[in-house]
């Protein structure tokens, strides 16, 4: 099993990437909660660079409700971070990648999460599908 959903856009910067993908989280119903910016963090904690690297905490409350419903310890493993980063090996490229939903059932063996998890797929894939750049990866 891939641990991620993704694609990758061509011929284009970081920043219309970010903005790109923030859309089409949103036309999903998902909404970003929290940035992580790890290029900027690993530099000033460690000294150390890196490509542009983004975490987005996105969240789909309906579906995080159900999850939770069923097991109140999922929280642990739901499916929202999205990694928007710089392709290293090819200038001008973003990768976008989001967490396998299906993880979930498969570390907890809950199968009350199937559902759930199938429909975040559905939904986290076709954001991912969205963007229209590129061929996916998964």
């Amino acid at each position: 099993m891939n641990i991620a959903l993704s694609t990758t856009l061509t011929d284009t910067d970081f920043d219309s990437a970010v903005d790109s993908v923030k859309a089409a989280l949103s036309e999903q119903g998902f909404g970003v909660l929290t940035e992580i910016d790890m290029q900027a963090t690993l530099k000033a904690k460690l000294g150390e660079d890196m490509e542009p690297y983004l975490i987005l905490g996105a969240c789909n409350p309906t579906l995080a409700h159900r999850a939770v419903g069923v097991m109140r310890q999922i929280g642990l493993l739901l499916p929202c971070n999205v990694v928007v980063r710089a392709d290293t090996s090819t200038p001008g490229s973003v990768i976008v990648e989001a967490m396998n939903p299906d993880l979930m059932v498969e570390a907890t063996g809950e199968p009350g999460l199937s559902d759930v998890a199938a429909e975040a797929t559905t939904k986290l894939q076709a954001a991912i599908d969205a963007l229209g750049q590129g061929a996916p990866d998964s």
